[in-house]
């Protein structure tokens, strides 16, 4: 493999690590070596992906756990801990957003959209982030949207999340600075699980420069590029992996 994507040794937290985006970061990561740690609220899920990674000759353990819930990240934080030892790559991937306009929106499901979008991955990165300063330092990579640089109608309180999620990404990068990186890829239009949802049109065509949504194993040199020494003096930046994203998922150029 690549010295620079070398992840030989080190241990990955990955949450919604189980399909979409966050099993493309799992199965990359393993590959270049690194052991890993895989959430998401199904531990059935969980397990099958950790199995795949066994099978690499990577050690997994995988954790059910609600990531927008902070009860759920503390023992999350605890049980990886408790296995290996210590994070040094910890991925914040798992979020939500159910298209609805803005005046629809209940107050339980903006609560829901803000928990696992910003609060949840407060509350994670900053345990892991002290851990990681008190020992030999880490990485953190917050997955983001296009949507918190863009206009996009009928998802705003997920765009104001991530928003948040990429503000925390600068402040954190500096608050444990020099020896925690933090990093954010903010993500266009990805044929995910959601995209069953899109029309056939939306699954074929994007309004960006590309003209596409991606493929989810797109995502893969980015995140690897954040994890890995590759990225050693990057810190505090946003990654936009969208295809050039000038307008809302599935708009027509």
């Amino acid at each position: 493999m690549h010295p620079l994507f070398d992840l030989r040794g080190k241990i990955a937290l990955v949450t919604g690590g189980s399909r979409g985006i966050g099993l493309e970061m799992v199965r990359a990561f393993a590959t270049h070596g690194a052991d890993v740690v895989i959430a998401s609220r199904k531990l059935d899920a969980c397990e099958l992906v950790a199995d795949e990674v066994r099978a690499l000759g990577r050690r997994s353990l995988a954790v059910a756990a609600h990531c927008g819930r902070w009860d759920d990240v503390e023992r999350l934080v605890d049980r990886a801990y408790a296995y290996f030892g210590r994070i040094d790559i910890l991925v914040n991937n798992a979020g939500k957003g159910p298209p609805a306009a803005s005046h629809d929106v209940s107050e339980r499901d903006f609560d829901s959209i803000v928990a696992l979008n910003f609060k949840g991955p407060f509350r994670l990165a900053s345990l892991v982030a002290e851990r990681m300063s008190r020992g030999n330092g880490g990485v953190i990579i917050n997955v983001s949207s296009a949507a918190a640089a863009m206009p996009m109608p009928g998802a705003v309180a997920y765009g104001c999340a991530k928003a948040a999620l990429e503000a925390m990404t600068s402040s954190f990068a500096h608050e444990y600075a020099p020896k925690v990186r933090v990093n954010a890829l903010a993500l266009g239009p990805f044929l995910t699980d959601i995209a069953r949802a899109w029309s056939e049109d939306a699954r074929e065509r994007a309004g960006n420069a590309m003209g596409r949504p991606a493929q989810p194993a797109e995502v893969v040199t980015s995140a690897l590029y954040l994890a890995s020494p590759a990225s050693s003096f990057t810190t505090g930046s946003v990654l936009r992996v969208d295809g050039g994203s000038i307008s809302a998922p599935g708009a027509r150029k």
